[in-house]
């Protein structure tokens, strides 16, 4: 029998796998608790569900099609999991302005989401995307 702590980092590389490098929003849908909050949201940014979809749907996967997660490690205490990812991609689209550079990027993750019956209730996340930023703008 898999325990609740191997079932929740699951529900992690589930959502990773699903929806950020396939952008499937049935996965999505079914991955998300009702009342979901990102705690890592930029301010004045939806804080909710559908702010998190925005995010990949429409600023990462134009800019990088080919985009795919690597999972180097996962911890799990009670309900929650920690992820340390990159989310890597080649630029051949749009990214904030920043027209394609044709490069391959990097965007280093470290991630904490509670899981709630199976489901992402909240999320906690650091990463590398602003220095990429300024990588891509001063190419």
């Amino acid at each position: 029998m898999i325990s609740t702590l191997e079932q929740n980092k699951a529900v992690v590389r589930r959502f990773n796998h699903e929806v950020i490098e396939q952008g499937n929003r049935a996965s999505f849908q079914t991955l998300m608790n009702d009342h979901f909050v990102n705690h890592a949201a930029p301010p004045g940014a939806d804080q909710g569900a559908d702010g998190m979809w925005q995010t990949f749907q429409h600023l990462l996967r134009p800019a990088f099609p080919d985009l795919a997660v690597v999972i180097y490690e996962q911890l799990a205490e009670e309900d929650l999991v920690t992820t340390r990812k990159a989310i890597t991609g080649t630029h051949t689209g749009t990214l904030l302005g920043i027209p394609p550079t044709g490069r391959r990027v990097t965007i280093d993750v470290i991630d904490i989401v509670r899981i709630r019956d199976g489901r992402y209730a909240e999320h906690w996340g650091i990463n590398t995307l602003p220095v990429v930023l300024q990588q891509l703008a001063a190419q």
